[in-house]
């Protein structure tokens, strides 16, 4: 649109240029040729008496219409001037957007609500990385029937390589960000999978490794440049899967009327039928207040989890102290984005609205919400 404006300037510049001002008895002046555009005196002072327009046109009539001409063709320069910065300003995007995600291709396999899921959304955006969601559908999970995995998230990356556990791709899309020697594939192997038998006698896969970043000597000391920082990025981050993630479903699933309301919520953003949808919301909210119940006894929470929740939350905020933004210090660090993604999937709900109220996690939140809104971790 703006060098079609443009190339519309620069051909009536070209017109005016070339097309003599002539004089026409008691009217003023029109443009013969190619322009023919009448110009007339009407408003400004018609007939014998000289009006504004008039003498405007007078001061011309040495360089015929040659003025007024460079105008357009200035106006039309200036409009083609802005088209290639703007094309080319939109070409240095894109391009950075492919350094950023070196082209890679990236689906995530997500419940929307799902703290897991969030915690991969929140390194995504933050480091701007483009990638698609498929939602699934958690009752029958058809969009999963592809994969011998069957929780989420899954990250597809180029539509062949499948990377499980959410520490695992944080950890992976992190460590290539920083060092692009090793393919995706390679990285993955650094991630081996552990299967076992846990005291309830169902097996799980865990993952060797899976906080830790795959990096040289050198590039461990730029992305970690005073003691002691890899340590404590790497406990924050174990402690949000091993302790808060845990406190999410007995706080937002606390009373029959809070249970309702997540499942309208889960409802609401997630993948059901109408049907699946009905039954989800009444029947999943009746049962998940029960299990809130057991997880509160399994997990050995206070009566009052509202009690463990903030306490967690301040716990959170002591460990970044007063003198640091984020725990990474002035940028957010891996710590921090699970944090964060854990906690997000609260929001609009009774217990996050408490949380806001009744710890100290406000300021630090908001900062990291601007952050991952932002993509600040692109530079």
């Amino acid at each position: 649109m703006a060098a079609a404006c443009a190339r519309s300037f620069s051909k009536v510049g070209w017109s005016l240029l070339e097309s003599p001002l002539v004089r026409r008895p008691g009217t003023g002046f029109y443009l013969s040729g190619n322009a023919g555009a009448r110009v007339s005196g009407r408003g400004y002072g018609t007939g014998s008496g000289l009006g504004l327009r008039s003498r405007l046109l007078s001061s011309l009539r040495a360089g015929g219409g040659r003025v007024l001409g460079c105008a357009f063709l200035l106006g039309g320069g200036l409009g083609l001037y802005q088209t290639v910065k703007f094309s080319a300003q939109q070409h240095l995007a894109e391009e950075h957007c492919k350094v950023q995600g070196d082209g890679l291709k990236l689906v995530l396999y997500q419940y929307k609500t799902c703290p897991f899921c969030s915690k991969v959304r929140a390194v995504l955006d933050y480091y701007g990385l483009p990638y698609e969601i498929v939602e699934v559908n958690p009752v029958m999970r058809k969009e999963l029937k592809w994969s011998t995995y069957r929780k989420v998230p899954i990250l597809m990356v180029d539509s062949d390589v499948q990377m499980n556990d959410s520490s695992v791709i944080i950890s992976c899309l992190k460590t290539y960000l920083i060092n692009k020697k090793k393919s995706m594939p390679e990285l993955i192997r650094c991630y081996p999978e552990m299967k076992s038998v846990n005291d309830r006698g169902k097996e799980v896969t865990e993952y060797n490794n899976k906080y830790w970043l795959m990096l040289s000597e050198e590039d461990n000391e730029l992305v970690y440049p005073e003691k002691g920082m890899q340590k404590e990025e790497r406990k924050w981050r174990q402690w949000a899967d091993d302790w808060l993630v845990h406190l999410i479903s007995p706080n937002v699933y606390r009373t029959s009327g809070e249970a309702l309301a997540s499942f309208d919520y889960i409802v609401r953003e997630g993948k059901f039928g109408n049907f699946e949808g009905f039954f989800a919301k009444y029947v999943g909210a009746a049962a998940m207040f029960i299990i809130s119940k057991r997880l509160k006894s399994r997990h050995n929470l206070q009566d009052d989890v509202r009690q463990d929740l903030y306490k967690a939350c301040n716990d959170w905020v002591a460990a970044i102290g007063k003198k640091r933004k984020f725990m990474g210090g002035d940028e957010p660090n891996l710590a921090d984005l699970a944090v964060f993604g854990v906690l997000r999937v609260m929001e609009g709900l009774q217990a996050f609205d408490d949380m806001m109220e009744n710890t100290k996690v406000k300021h630090w939140y908001r900062r990291m919400e601007t952050a991952t809104l932002n993509h600040e971790g692109r530079k």
